[in-house]
C-alpha cells in the first residue's frame, strides 16, 4: 500500500487522464513509478561507483581494454 501527494494540477492532469481512457489513477501511478524504478535505480549504482572511484576502491578501464577483453575489438 502506498500514500502519496500529488500537487493539485498533477492530481487533475491525472484525473483528466483516466477519466478520458477509463483507466483508473492507481493504473498511471504505477505505470509511471515502474517506468521510472530502473532509472532510478541506475542512476544511484552509477553515483555509488563514482564514489568508489573517487575514493580509490574501485578501479577504471579504459574502453579499448573492455572491448580487447570480451573480443569486441575491430
Amino acid at each position: 500500500m502506498l500514500a502519496i501527494r500529488l500537487p493539485a494540477e498533477v492530481e487533475n492532469r491525472l484525473e483528466a487522464l483516466a477519466r478520458a481512457t477509463g483507466r483508473t489513477k492507481t493504473f498511471y501511478a504505477r505505470e509511471a513509478i515502474l517506468e521510472h524504478l530502473a532509472d532510478l535505480e541506475d542512476l544511484y549504482l552509477a553515483e555509488q561507483r563514482l564514489i568508489d572511484i573517487r575514493a580509490g576502491k574501485t578501479q577504471t578501464l579504459p574502453l579499448e581494454e573492455v572491448m580487447k577483453r570480451y573480443g569486441l575489438e575491430d
